[in-house]
């Protein structure tokens, strides 16, 4: 009798000692489905990310513009002009290096900032934008200072 008992419980612990094949696929069915519902949270962050890096520096570059106006009573040329002094200044003492930097930064994808004066956007000042996340000029991704 007690023999029998023993059998029992070995037979019992044996047979829930591993899990079904049915157990194992469910449980890799839902973290598959919580792997696909985060990468789409995911998703775009790190493209917002370098957007937002964009409109800082084109915040940044407008400050800097119009600190130069002031100071100087003209549009820079160029945003070459905020690094380095411009060889057609009337009163050279007046300029100050506005921009920290030996060459002006690259945009998030690695493209020069541009610049306008007159803009077409800000007919009556500049414009300075970066042709955003696909690179072409003129698209409705361009980050500037018009939005």
């Amino acid at each position: 009798m007690e023999n029998q008992r023993r059998r029992r419980s070995h037979q019992r612990m044996n047979h829930r000692g591993a899990f079904t094949l049915m157990e194992v696929l469910l449980v890799l069915i839902i973290l598959v489905i919580l792997g696909s519902m985060a990468a789409g949270l995911f998703t775009g962050v790190g493209e917002k990310a370098r957007v937002d890096s964009a409109i800082g520096q084109v915040g940044i570059f407008k400050r800097q513009i119009r600190l130069y106006q002031q100071m100087l009573n003209r549009y820079p040329s160029s945003l070459e002009d905020l690094i380095r002094q411009p060889s057609d200044l009337r009163n050279p003492e007046k300029w100050v290096k506005l921009l920290d930097e030996n060459n002006l930064p690259l945009d998030p994808w690695e493209n020069e900032y541009r610049y306008a004066q007159p803009g077409s956007h800000n007919p009556d000042g500049f414009d300075v934008w970066s042709m955003g996340p696909d690179g072409v000029d003129g698209t409705e991704d361009d980050v500037g200072n018009w939005d």
